[in-house]
């Protein structure tokens, strides 16, 4: 199991809880990360959707660091609080494939369609990564 970085966690979000269970029949691992997002400190240069896109792009570089870049990652975001919330879905592909670019892409998707996602509730973020043979 990961110990949540102290800095990340100050900066960026708060990691309330990790769960991994592994499924070694399918050389298969799933992380769960249960966090709440921290507000954009009050700075005219800090816009709040560049802070959602860097806090989610860190929460990814950090749940993934026991990821081998050959390993097949998919990620799903899911609001605990708001049910109605539809999940924010990563397609399966290698860790090496998931650039900040497909996360900024991913999320555009979603701010561009009419369902909403409250990133200020508690999230969680589920990955799970399939080691290829």
């Amino acid at each position: 199991m990961s110990q949540p970085s102290e800095e990340l966690e100050a900066q960026q979000c708060e990691i309330l809880e990790v769960q991994t269970r592994g499924y070694r029949r399918f050389i298969t691992r799933g992380t769960q990360w249960k966090v709440r997002l921290n507000p954009p400190l009050e700075t005219p240069l800090r816009d709040p959707v560049t802070h959602f896109i860097d806090s989610v792009k860190n929460l990814f570089s950090h749940s993934l660091e026991d990821v081998g870049d050959a390993e097949m990652v998919g990620i799903t975001i899911n609001n605990e609080i708001s049910q109605s919330d539809k999940p924010i879905g990563f397609s399966f592909r290698r860790k090496d494939q998931l650039s900040p670019g497909v996360i900024r892409s991913v999320f555009d998707k979603v701010s561009q369609s009419n369902n909403s996602f409250n990133a200020t509730d508690t999230l969680i973020v589920t990955v799970h990564s399939v080691t290829m043979p």
